[in-house]
């Protein structure tokens, strides 16, 4: 069926521009798949795994960027004190066990037959200065680790956290990617070249090329102190365009192609020779108010579009079913997420705050997005959806970098974004987001702040009877749901297509898919 039509025809609300508006594929797309498919890397039988993703790593510093294309890279190639297992518990990585001393003393034992990929052997002392480095480069991921007071090198294989208080989340942060140990000696000798010509880690495959805009190739660590990977060589290429990515997939030129777009799983479902394999994730996205512009500094503007957005709609036409409706800032799967039904689609409702609110005729705004494909769809939805209640929607499609500094400083009215709770811990999904010392780049782009929720969110991160966190979360997402920062959109699924004869991906709920346990047939 085409779904184009279907969801063109609907109450006559949406209008179709340039064509097929679901489906509309510029013609440049044949011909990038021709670039792509000339200029990729030939696929060597089983031995060789080919994955594609949407996008170049920026760095393979583990301390660089906090960005997916990286970190999906470097968790290849870099290993953490400890890991999310399959239900997201925290599980040992390179300490194999560890315990809390007092209310902010941590000791972990390390595991003793590890070697870095120049034969370098791990010890206490790389996470003392992988530690140290992350703060002082400073890293933008250093506010996982602002809790570290300091790391104490016990013996060896022994190492001590000290906080500067109690921080319930502290092994939840250390899971995260970007606090991965690296080697001191290779850091220093490839100075402004690690991450890009050097990246030495304790995983299971090793660095060997990176060519920008193409791929970048690993190979399998044979003296790897865990499971060895079970291809001989990863190559990991960027491809940007959804629909060659998929392309590729079903045309043979990559084994794996993460996040597949709706569109292109419609297409591809039933192909012989490809599975898709779907799964929920740790994602949420949301259209973000400028709570100190007007008239988005008035609650009741912000919860009338939260009532004008017909957000099923989107799930139906433009996600196909690989999102749900989210009524809170949490995707399901984050601990602590708070299970509210959130804003239901009433204009009639949205009208009355409006004019409550002083605005019955509505007003006149616009919302930014990105070149994402699914946000410029989303935004066109919603800007018919605004329409219907007298507000005149402005849809502008700003560069990403632009994007980011420019939401930072708070020069937008509305914005649509994402955000991956990579930790799986609340604190990680709503400190940065809405408390009121984030303002800005570190994740509250909003500019929400009320003095309860930063009590409550301060509160969170040094309780330490999950009990009493989940209650105090609890309590602070029904203040963010009542007040309206954002508009909630929807909790995320990913899709990944693999080839047939593909055995042992597991899809990670933040993204970071760890492919030492993927084979060929």
């Amino acid at each position: 069926m085409n779904l184009a039509v279907d969801f063109v025809g609907m109450e006559g609300k949406y209008k179709q521009k340039g064509g097929n508006w679901m489906f509309r594929k510029s013609w440049f797309v044949v011909l990038l798949v021709l670039a792509v498919a000339l200029a990729g890397v030939g696929v060597a039988g089983a031995q060789t795994l080919t994955v594609a993703q949407g996008a170049d790593p920026v760095t393979l510093d583990p301390h660089g960027q906090n960005d997916q294309p990286s970190a999906r890279v470097r968790v290849q190639i870099f290993e953490t004190l400890v890991n999310h297992g399959p239900s997201l518990e925290i599980i040992p990585g390179l300490a194999k066990s560890w315990e809390q001393i007092d209310d902010v003393t941590w000791e972990f034992k390390l595991e003793e037959n590890v070697k870095f990929h120049n034969g370098d052997g791990f010890t206490a002392a790389d996470v003392k200065y992988s530690f140290e480095r992350i703060k002082e480069l400073p890293s933008p991921a250093a506010f996982l680790i602002d809790s570290v007071q300091e790391v104490v090198v016990v013996d060896p294989y022994t190492v001590q956290i000290v906080l500067h208080e109690p921080f319930a989340p502290i092994l939840a942060h250390l899971a995260h990617p970007s606090n991965a140990i690296v080697n001191r000696r290779s850091v220093e000798e490839a100075g402004d070249g690690f991450g890009s010509l050097v990246a030495v880690g304790t995983g299971p495959f090793v660095f060997e090329d990176w060519v920008a805009g193409s791929h970048v190739t690993l190979s399998r660590n044979e003296n790897y102190w865990g499971e060895p990977a079970k291809v001989e060589t990863l190559v990991i290429r960027g491809i940007p365009e959804n629909t060659v990515r998929a392309i590729e997939l079903e045309t043979g030129g990559v084994d794996i192609a993460y996040n597949i777009d709706p569109t292109d799983e419609l297409r591809l479902t039933g192909t012989p020779g490809l599975i898709l394999d779907k799964s929920q994730t740790l994602s949420t996205s949301y259209i973000g108010f400028n709570v100190q512009k007007e008239p988005f500094d008035d609650v009741r503007v912000r919860q009338a579009i939260n009532y004008a957005l017909d957000v099923e709609a989107v799930v139906d036409y433009i996600y196909t079913g690989q999102a749900a409706p989210a009524g809170g800032p949490l995707a399901p799967l984050v601990w602590g997420a708070l299970d509210v039904e959130g804003y239901e689609f009433n204009p009639e409702k949205a009208k009355a705050l409006l004019a409550e609110a002083g605005y019955p005729d509505g007003f006149k705004t616009t919302i930014w997005t990105n070149d994402n494909p699914l946000r410029m769809q989303i935004a066109e939805m919603f800007q018919a959806d605004l329409a219907e209640i007298g507000v005149d929607v402005e849809v502008l499609i700003v560069p990403w970098a632009t994007y980011l500094a420019d939401t930072a400083a708070g020069k937008h009215d509305m914005f649509i974004l994402g955000w991956v709770t990579v930790t799986a811990d609340p604190d990680y999904g709503l400190y940065a987001l809405f408390h009121s010392s984030q303002f800005g780049d570190p994740g509250n782009r909003s500019f929400y702040a009320n003095e309860r929720v930063d009590e409550l969110l301060d509160l969170g991160r040094v309780e330490a009877d999950p009990d009493k966190r989940a209650a105090i979360y609890a309590e602070a997402q029904e203040y963010i749901v009542a007040e309206a920062p954002w508009a909630f959109l929807i909790a995320t699924m990913e899709v990944n297509g693999m080839r047939d004869n593909v055995e042992g991906f597991m899809a990670h709920p933040a993204g970071h898919h760890k492919l030492s346990t993927v084979s060929k047939k």
